[in-house]
């Protein structure tokens, strides 16, 4: 993988895998209604395909890991797409079966776009599963918060098991910004000069990492209230902590490819 679109690649299929593992491997399927699965599916595939097609553009001839990503990538957009259209036509049997299967394949391809790195695999492997229940956490977190406003019988529960796998994602992503290190490094200078200079890059990336964790404490304490103003308001900040940590892995994974 290369360039902006090997970097997207990864922070893309990194939002899939973590926001696919976060909905059908918690009990979401027996608490929220089978609409919010229909809007989870549309998302997950709206990402994955532009993942797959980042890939795509970004793959090196020659570079076996980078081929595989793409594969699985497509694999994971094929299920998503299928996920949608079977949830919206109420085949619902089959699209968890779709749905269930496109969560390794997600995976798959964290694992091959890992072959990719300048770093040792297994550092850039904990990176990108970091990554993913970083950005999942809050993806989740935010259709969440929005699904609220149309089941007003949904108890807290669902959003609050978000908000603490987010806290505990903000710990992991700090880890593996850390392990990315704070040296300059050729791949980072091919996006802007600054951004190589003194790890700036890896600074920016912490500094956001540590706002998102900020946010994810307000979410905690909001929800503490009773009222259900309280969820519309963490979900406002939800909004906030998609920006943050959308920013965060993007900073760092521009250090991720080799230059």
């Amino acid at each position: 993988m290369t360039g902006s679109a090997g970097v997207m690649a990864i922070v893309l299929a990194q939002t899939v895998a973590g926001s696919l593992a976060l909905v059908m491997l918690t009990p979401l399927w027996n608490e929220v209604k089978p609409g919010f699965f229909t809007l989870t599916g549309v998302v997950a595939a709206a990402l994955a395909i532009p993942a797959w097609w980042s890939a795509h553009v970004g793959l090196v001839p020659g570079d076996e890991a980078g081929l595989w990503a793409v594969r699985a990538a497509a694999l994971t957009a094929a299920l998503a797409v299928a996920w949608s259209a079977l949830m919206l036509v109420k085949g619902r049997v089959a699209a968890r079966v779709a749905a269930l299967a496109s969560v390794p394949a997600s995976i798959a391809t964290l694992v091959a776009l890992a072959g990719t790195a300048r770093q040792d695999e297994g550092v850039a492997l904990f990176q990108v599963l970091a990554g993913a229940a970083f950005l999942g956490a809050v993806l989740d977190g935010l259709l969440l918060g929005h699904w609220y406003l149309t089941d007003r019988g949904l108890p807290r529960r669902p959003i609050d098991r978000s908000t603490n796998v987010l806290i505990g994602a903000v710990i992991l992503e700090a880890a593996a910004v850390i392990s990315a290190g704070f040296g300059g490094v050729g791949a980072a200078e091919q996006f802007n000069p600054l951004l190589g200079a003194g790890g700036l890059a890896s600074w920016i990336a912490l500094g956001m990492v540590g706002a998102t964790g900020l946010i994810a404490v307000m979410v905690r304490l909001t929800l503490r209230g009773e009222r259900p103003s309280a969820v519309q308001s963490a979900t406002g900040f939800f909004y906030l902590a998609v920006v943050t940590a959308f920013t965060a892995e993007v900073a760092v994974k521009v250090r991720f490819l080799p230059g």
